[in-house]
């Protein structure tokens, strides 16, 4: 997936960050170098009202009075969020443009699809990591099964084999759905929805049996008695969840998943930019309203520089590039 000329530009990148994130100090507490009055485009490649939605919405309204400029969140949902990727990718006003860069389009994307518009590598550059989330099984509150080991028993039961719901094809929620499922020894049909949102309102109707939901999307819903949680898939239990086991707990041994997502831009944004942007962005996830919001939805902010998110989905991609490849997995570019 990396060429030498990408491994050198990636490096004089890096370069010119470290100098001009030097450089970008002096503007603390607030980053607005110069006046700009025209609205940066968020882009987010999933629908409305999904965890990716919303933590994009919070950081952008919490990064917008840092920067002095209006962030407009813009939701791209489809194929697996090549669409907004693309889109971002080849948007000639680079200053003015950010992308959701998350687990599909920087890891498991370049595995799943033997063509694509873009390349991952060569189109975007990392600006920091956004946040990681818990996956949670969860079923209607109507589900016959009261804990995982029921439900388990309930799949095997079944006459023919169970479907589940995903918030699209290729998202952490899909693949670590293929490997529970292989893990529990029994087959399940993957129905990718377009976000979150519709493919939780069918789990809760029935119309679907379960699903693993991240937690920002999850909670509201399991607390406010629409969905029953019945393991989660981090390595120790929940803070939010402390009575729901973990699937280690359960015997899915080894087992650990996370949703995760980061700040991307266009490559040829420059190194003052992306440094820019990191600031307020890492200011942001510092601010009180964010950390109280995230608290609420359990999810964990991961701050950090442009080369700490880059080293992250590339060690992302290796881990779950293998198991792609392992499990046969391919879709095909819409």
């Amino acid at each position: 997936m990396h060429d030498r000329n990408t491994t050198n530009l990636q490096r004089r990148q890096w370069l010119s960050l470290a100098l001009a994130a030097s450089a970008s100090l002096a503007l603390a507490p607030g980053v607005a170098a110069a006046a700009d009055d025209k609205p940066i485009e968020w882009v987010v490649g999933m629908a409305v009202g999904g965890g990716s939605d919303t933590v994009a919405r919070t950081v952008a309204e919490a990064m917008s009075k840092q920067l002095g400029q209006t962030i407009i969140v813009n939701n791209k949902p489809g194929a697996a969020t090549n669409i907004a990727a693309d889109y971002v990718a080849k948007y000639k006003d680079v200053e003015h443009v950010l992308l959701t860069g998350d687990f599909a389009t920087l890891a498991s994307n370049p595995f799943l699809y033997s063509k694509l518009p873009y390349d991952a590598d060569r189109d975007l550059a990392s600006v920091g990591m956004l946040v990681r989330f818990p996956l949670i099984v969860v079923v209607s509150v109507n589900h016959p099964a009261k804990n995982f080991k029921e439900f388990v028993a309930w799949m095997k039961a079944q006459p023919q084999e169970v479907n589940y719901a995903s918030p699209g094809a290729g998202t952490p929620h899909h693949l670590a759905t293929e490997l529970l499922v292989r893990k529990l020894g029994v087959k399940a049909v993957h129905v990718p929805y377009r976000g979150a949102a519709p493919a939780l309102q069918d789990v809760m109707g029935g119309q679907l049996p379960f699903m693993l939901v991240e937690s920002a999307a999850g909670l509201p819903l399991i607390n406010g008695g629409k969905l029953r949680p019945l393991a989660v898939g981090t390595a120790t239990r929940m803070k939010t969840l402390p009575e729901v086991p973990t699937l280690q707990e359960e015997g899915v041994k080894g087992f650990e998943a996370f949703a995760w997502q980061g700040l991307s831009v266009p490559a040829s944004a420059s190194a003052a930019h992306i440094a820019r942007l990191n600031q307020a962005l890492r200011a942001a996830q510092d601010s009180t309203f964010v950390k109280a919001r995230f608290q609420a939805l359990g999810v964990e902010v991961v701050s950090g520089t442009p080369q700490q998110m880059q080293k992250f989905a590339q060690a992302e991609r290796q881990r779950w590039g293998a198991l792609i490849k392992e499990l046969n997995l391919s879709l095909k570019s819409d």
